[in-house]
């Protein structure tokens, strides 16, 4: 009981994060530990759909890992129903504070998974780049206006979920990147069930597609798929920097405008621009608080797994 309640919340800790738009909880899966057990469990799920239609239920049950998966899916719907308010009321009235924080641990964060590299040379420090400049270009990237047909929908469901699983890079941040954001947050609040449907059946195809390939990259090149993962990590805090001015704007489903493209501005420079305090002595805070976070729950995970092998011996 002790572990499923910790998963639960290593889930309802995902669901938090995919909250906040720009923030992955691939990064949290990462940082908690469960990363590869989740692509590994994911990766089986066709199997274990072959091995249900045969009958085989238990079979199936144990190749899903579905204990694992049911706990954490569990957490991170509770999450999102529950803290969703929450964080979206902090990102409207207390934004400094908010990305302060994320920025602090999603920067630790990418220190863990760089020393997870066991051997750094030429290679690897190239993939770092390329996964840094990735990132960063998704970031800056300038938004289309995709119509929402069938085939986009789909389309556009699997690349979100492919960006959710990897740390560092936000599936509701691409949907605002090609504009079917609205389209989708609509169709939730509007129950459009053929729209969801298709949506829903693209973030199937890609979760299960790219769970598989990305499960292994990590058995057969895990340096060189640790250092591209940090350098997404690194390249993402250009989104979660604190101090923004916004450019363009999108619609939600409730009509209200939040912000798509932002510049990134130096504290001083917000102060002066916005005529609004800077909030740096709390961003600091807030930040090393995110940072404190990260290295107690590695350290928590490091006790638990030093205390199961003591009781297994």
């Amino acid at each position: 009981m002790r572990h499923y309640l910790l998963l639960f919340l290593k889930g309802m800790a995902m669901g938090a994060a995919d909250v906040v738009p720009g923030v992955s909880g691939g990064t949290v899966a990462f940082i908690t530990g469960i990363y590869d057990e989740l692509l590994q469990s994911l990766a089986q799920l066709p199997k274990a759909g072959l091995l249900l239609l045969r009958g085989r239920i238990v079979e199936a049950w144990q190749c899903a890992n579905a204990n694992f998966l049911l706990v954490l899916v569990s957490g991170i719907l509770a999450s999102v129903l529950s803290l969703a308010r929450l964080i979206t009321s902090l990102l409207e009235t207390q934004p400094i504070a908010l990305w302060s924080f994320f920025f602090g641990l999603i920067l630790v964060s990418t220190h863990i998974v760089v020393r997870a590299v066991q051997h750094w040379g030429v290679s690897r420090l190239c993939s770092a780049l390329l996964g840094g400049a990735f990132a960063w270009w998704i970031t800056v990237a300038a938004p289309v206006q995709l119509d929402g047909t069938p085939l986009t929908l789909f389309l556009a469901g699997a690349v979100a979920i492919c960006a959710m699983i990897l740390p560092g890079i936000s599936g509701s941040f691409i949907l605002l990147l090609l504009g079917l954001y609205p389209v989708v947050l609509g169709a939730v609040k509007e129950l459009d069930l053929l729209v969801l449907a298709i949506f829903a059946s693209g973030c199937l195809a890609g979760l299960l597609g790219f769970s598989r390939l990305l499960n292994w990259l990590l058995h057969r090149w895990r340096d060189l798929t640790l250092a591209f993962l940090a350098g997404l990590m690194l390249g993402s805090l250009n989104k979660v920097w604190p101090w923004k001015q916004t450019v363009s704007w999108v619609s939600n489903s409730h009509g209200k405008l939040q912000p798509l493209l932002q510049d990134n501005l130096w504290p001083d420079q917000f102060a002066r621009l916005s005529g609004s305090d800077a909030q740096l002595t709390l961003a600091i805070c807030l930040a090393i608080a995110g940072a404190l976070l990260v290295l107690g729950l590695e350290a928590f995970a490091a006790l638990l797994a030093r205390r199961t092998q003591t009781e297994g011996s």
